[in-house]
């Protein structure tokens, strides 16, 4: 149990690793640099080999304020796995950090390592011009753009190698799997691929199953409409030739379905390789602002729109009708550029690479092959009594919503076993504390002060996973590294989260 706090220091940094970085810095201290993680490709990736001459890479990470282990966990995890006849380099670019343990303190760190370098910025660039001059610096045949918070999965590099080695045009993606912001726990993700709505925001929709007939489907290059933009390989020339990004565009957000139509429109092809694995830390928030640049998503959006969407940007307008006649700055460089690569048209990409996205009013579009959510086994089940206060099956005290178990955000209470009419509790093997199979238990993973709330079952862990250690009698939260518990010096009617001490009042048993 990494993740579980023993003072009042340890929830310090656990509080300030969420409001600084969006994650569970508590955990990612503790964890190892070069940690295992779980090899979540199909086994017939497994048994795959490739040529020993394919191009070799340049790795670009571009960072800004990131966390010390998360960083240094990144690089580590390309170092650790993969091959060094075909990892070129690994090119840091610093966009004008101003965390002092990334400045010095990290040329020490990094001195004795091989194939590493680092560019640093003099002014705060974002990362959409931090990886053009990332890919400016480079000199592999290939560049791999990855996250600064990412850990690379068992032969990551070379499907996408091959890929780009059998067509210089095809930008490749590896599967982006999970790391949990609150647990660190890397999760395997489902066959997705990108694709985007008429406000421009990128969307995950599944494969077609008509795709995925035969086990051989689910190592096969999945086409993808759009990328999700933070990791990706293309043939370096290649890039160059796209245009690399829009360097009119600021910091962040829209460069990478901007890129995405770019490749399709203009010759190349966009690809998910399946057999290619990253795990990519998604926070809780994105913690890191624009500075001075104002609402950068919406600016960058417009340049998008009015360069590559032809007539179909009405759409996009009639959705963001607040940005009309706002400021894009000039592109007529990227105007330009659209007709020397002799670019189609969108109307073109509707048709023949998405036409699942309909005009607005029209029928279809999104995602719209459902996956259907496994069933979950129960672990335990019964009421939930308060050891320290149950002196007979009626009259101790049972976990209880105060309303009807249906209703949302309602808090947690304790009651007399007797007034809480038989409420059934379950914990599930994903660990979901359900009240009468209808909403779940949560704790927030960075405010626990906020207390405990029922809310709508979302499968994805963090604040409401929960683990009952059996020998111990506690249910331990472990996106908060705390234990449920009621405090002695009140009237038992509030449950709340504790240090784990493992005492009395943190003890409770299901009674089936």
């Amino acid at each position: 149990m990494l993740g579980i706090v023993k003072n009042s220091d340890d929830i310090r940094t656990r509080e300030e690793g969420y409001s600084a970085h969006g994650f569970n810095l508590l955990i990612s201290n503790r964890l190892s640099l070069h940690r295992t993680i779980k090899d979540t490709r199909h086994e017939l990736c497994r048994g795959k080999t490739y040529p020993k001459n394919l191009p070799v890479a340049s790795i670009v990470i571009c960072f800004y304020n990131e966390a010390w282990t998360i960083l240094l966990r990144t690089i580590h995890s390309v170092l650790d796995r993969t091959p060094h006849q075909f990892l070129h380099e690994i090119i840091l670019v610093d966009d004008f950090s101003n965390m002092l343990e990334l400045k010095s303190k990290l040329d020490r760190y990094l001195s004795t390592m091989p194939k590493i370098r680092i560019v640093r910025n003099n002014k705060r660039e974002g990362l959409i011009r931090g990886r053009i001059i990332g890919a400016e610096a480079a000199t592999g045949q290939v560049l791999v753009f990855l996250d600064s918070h990412c850990e690379v999965n068992i032969n990551w590099l070379q499907p996408l190698l091959q890929h780009i080695h059998d067509d210089q045009k095809a930008v490749a993606c590896p599967v982006i799997d999970v790391i949990s912001s609150d647990t660190f726990e890397y999760s395997s993700s489902p066959m997705v691929r990108g694709g985007f709505n008429w406000g421009l925001h990128f969307t995950w929709e599944p494969i077609p199953p008509s795709l995925l007939v035969k086990p051989e489907d689910y190592v096969k290059p999945i086409r993808s409409p759009t990328m999700a933009g933070g990791l990706f390989a293309v043939d370096r020339e290649y890039f160059t030739q796209l245009g690399k990004y829009d360097s009119g565009m600021d910091i962040w957000g829209a460069e990478n379905l901007e890129i995405s139509f770019r490749i399709w429109m203009c010759g190349g092809s966009l690809d998910i390789l399946p057999c290619s694995r990253v795990g990519h830390l998604f926070r809780r928030f994105r913690p890191y602002g624009s500075d001075s640049k104002g609402d950068t998503m919406s600016r960058n959006s417009m340049r998008l729109a009015e360069v590559w969407l032809d007539g179909y940007k009405k759409y996009f307008y009639q959705i963001r009708h607040d940005l009309e006649g706002k400021k894009f700055g000039d592109i007529s460089q990227r105007i330009k550029l659209r007709k020397s690569l002799q670019c189609k048209s969108f109307e073109w990409y509707l048709k023949n690479i998405y036409p699942e996205l309909k005009p607005p009013g029209q029928p279809g579009g999104g995602a719209f092959y459902p996956i259907d959510r496994r069933p979950q086994v129960v672990i335990w089940k019964g009421k939930v009594i308060c050891i320290q206060l149950q002196t007979s099956f009626d009259d101790g005290y049972c976990l209880d919503s105060p309303g009807h178990p249906s209703e949302k955000k309602a808090s947690a209470v304790i009651h007399q076993c007797e007034s809480t009419k038989s409420r059934f509790w379950s914990l599930n093997e994903d660990g979901e504390l359900k009240i009468e199979s209808l909403l779940c238990l949560e704790a927030s993973g960075y405010q626990s002060k906020l207390g405990l709330r029922l809310m709508k079952c979302h499968a994805q862990g963090g604040g409401q996973q929960w683990k009952f250690l059996n020998k111990k009698s506690v249910l331990y939260h472990p996106a908060t590294g705390l234990c449920l518990g009621v405090n002695e010096s009140r009237t038992y009617s509030t449950p709340g989260m504790q240090i784990c001490d493992y005492s009395i009042h943190q003890q409770w048993t299901f009674v089936y």
